[in-house]
């Protein structure tokens, strides 16, 4: 499905194609932790398992289009290889015979990877990713590669090799992105986890729109090898899954130290899942709703207020606090951003201007704008952001503001253009809720908060103090567990 562009009007795409059997509800109820308790248990095989989220594949997969690469002689290779492992005694890792998928901007090996450009649609990897790596030697069933929109770019997910990623709750909508392949496949049950990748919210955002959960990691928890660029700080690899214990077993195998990268944090991050003890009474909990005077829209946060009452459940204490972050952060993310893309795509737009889309190369003439005082400057702002930052955390134990601004919005729509009456001037404006606790690194979660009486779901964004991940996935669990039946 190829999408038509009209540069000064919405994008036109095909009806999303008619699945082959009745779809499954959006919602899967086994949990990665539960299937692994299976796996050791001898009550499924890993080749059952695999079995089993191929039909929830193809029974939703060809509607909604999150998988757009599959690398079936490897997961079949993969899922024998633990059973046979199983029968001798051995446990392969964490994720042994886990169904995985993986965001087509991370190579893998002998799998087509196209980073979602038409410029990348054959290109073929020799090797894989440290992240793929590390997520076969901990025993994953590797399934396939899951929609990302072009090289990365947006909270939407479609790009012009394989077409759109549909929401899981009503086809006609955003899945948000750029890890929307990957949150759809797993609020259907395509897989069991999924990989993703965050800059601006992306894993945040799709997480919000289609009711899972995404963790950013603070820079350097999860390494990614090759890295261009590995002094950067902003783009950040992280777990999805369909809830907080699975995101931190899934985090334990993608986190710990490399030695080829600078930012590597050096603790191993070992088994995290088993770590998450409810959190000590009294939390200091700052809910931010706009975070600081950003619009949102009146949907998100008429179901997010009612669920911050599960905070007082936990005997935390919620009070309504902005954090010290504003204009000037915004000003950080898109001149930092606006450089990186620069960086990365700046000679390729060159070479192909007409195959890349607008929206990038509107990014890289913006890094070309940039003098080096605006940098110069943005790094400084940066660094008072950060000593602020240290301040609120001396107050508070934690953030929580919306994962999202808005709804998500018809899928002929490349991007909001306003919200509550209020102009949006370009593609990024609109998730500034995100992008604004980049500039922090801090590490922040989305969790799914309900859905809408129009049943739409929306997204918690929880954010603790930098290299708190552990303390974040407690507090994100015990939040979690209470609202559990």
């Amino acid at each position: 499905m190829v999408p038509a562009i009209d540069e000064d009007g919405p994008m036109t795409f095909p009806p999303p194609r008619p699945s082959s059997a009745p779809s499954p509800p959006v919602t899967a109820t086994t949990s990665a932790v539960e299937w692994s308790r299976r796996l050791r248990g001898g009550d499924i095989s890993a080749r059952e398992l695999l079995a089993l989220h191929r039909l929830a594949i193809d029974a939703t997969n060809p509607e909604l289009n999150a998988i757009v690469t599959f690398c079936s002689e490897r997961a079949d290779t993969a899922a024998a290889a633990a059973d046979e492992a199983f029968a001798r005694g051995r446990w392969l890792g964490l994720l042994h015979g886990i169904p995985v998928a993986h965001k087509d901007l991370v190579a893998m090996g002998g799998v087509r990877t196209t980073f979602g450009s038409p410029l990348f649609a054959d290109f073929v990897p020799a090797a894989d990713d440290l992240l793929i790596e590390r997520q076969r030697a901990a025993g994953a069933v590797s399934v396939g590669k899951t929609n990302t929109p072009e090289l990365g770019a947006g909270s939407h997910t479609f790009n012009p090799v394989f077409g759109p990623t549909r929401n899981p709750y009503d086809p006609r909508l955003t899945c948000g992105g750029s890890s929307g392949g990957s949150a759809v496949a797993l609020a259907t049950g395509m897989v069991a986890l999924a990989d993703g990748s965050d800059l601006g919210g992306s894993l945040r955002n799709p997480a919000a729109f289609c009711g899972v959960v995404g963790l950013r990691p603070s820079p350097g928890r999860v390494p990614t090898w090759p890295d261009r660029d590995p002094w950067a700080s902003m783009g950040v690899s992280g777990p999805m899954g369909r809830t907080v214990t699975d995101v931190a077993l899934y985090l334990s195998v993608l986190a710990g130290p490399d030695g080829r990268l600078p930012l590597s944090l050096d603790d191993p991050f070992d088994d995290v899942a088993s770590g998450l003890i409810p959190p000590r009474q009294g939390l200091r909990i700052a809910w931010s709703p706009r975070l600081g005077d950003l619009p949102v829209e009146p949907d998100v946060l008429a179901l997010l207020e009612p669920a911050l009452h599960r905070f007082g459940a936990l005997g935390a204490h919620v009070e309504h606090h902005d954090p010290p972050l504003d204009r000037d952060a915004d000003e950080v993310f898109e001149t930092l951003r606006a450089i990186g893309m620069e960086a990365a795509f700046g000679t390729l737009a060159d070479a192909h201007p007409n195959q890349v889309k607008t929206t990038v190369r509107w990014n890289i003439a913006e890094g070309r704008r940039r003098s080096g005082p605006d940098v110069g400057r943005a790094l400084l702002l940066r660094g008072a952001i950060h000593a602020k930052m240290v301040t609120f955390w001396e107050r508070f134990d934690a953030l929580v503001a919306p994962a999202t601004q808005v709804m998500p919005f018809p899928i002929e729509v490349e991007h909001p253009a306003e919200i509550n009456g209020e102009t949006m001037a370009n593609y990024l404006e609109w998730m500034r809720v995100c992008s604004r606790v980049t500039v922090t690194g801090c590490p922040a979660i989305s969790v799914p908060a309900g859905v809408t009486a129009a049943g739409l779901p929306v997204g918690l964004q929880i954010v603790t103090p930098n290299r708190s991940e552990r303390f974040l996935l407690q507090l994100a669990r015990a939040w979690e567990a209470a609202g559990e039946p």
